[in-house]
C-alpha cells in the first residue's frame, strides 16, 4: 500500500464522513458515526467499499451521509477566529 505522502500525491484527499442512522431497537434516536480516510473525489471509491459494508453487515438503517473533502495538497494552516463571543 502507498504511503499517505504518495496517496495524496495522486489524488487522494482527507475525507470526513458522517452517517446519520437509526438502530432497529431505537427507531425514533438518530445517531451519529464520524469516519474519516483519505478518498478521491468524485467517486469516493473507499467511502463507497464502507458505506456497501455498513448496508450488508450491519443492523443500522442509514438516514443521511455527510461528506466533507479537504483542499489541495499543501502545508498545513492556522486558522484564526476574526472575533470571539461568550454567551452566558
Amino acid at each position: 500500500m502507498a504511503s499517505e505522502f504518495e496517496q495524496r500525491l495522486q489524488g487522494a484527499r482527507l475525507l470526513t464522513a458522517e452517517v446519520l442512522y437509526w438502530m432497529p431497537d431505537h427507531p425514533k434516536l438518530l445517531q451519529s458515526f464520524l469516519w474519516q480516510t483519505l478518498d478521491v473525489a468524485p467517486r469516493f471509491p473507499r467511502l463507497t467499499r464502507f458505506l456497501d459494508h455498513w448496508r450488508t453487515e450491519i443492523d443500522a438503517v442509514i438516514h443521511k451521509v455527510l461528506v466533507c473533502q479537504s483542499g489541495d495538497l499543501g502545508p498545513p494552516r492556522v486558522l484564526t477566529p476574526d472575533a470571539a463571543y461568550r454567551l452566558h
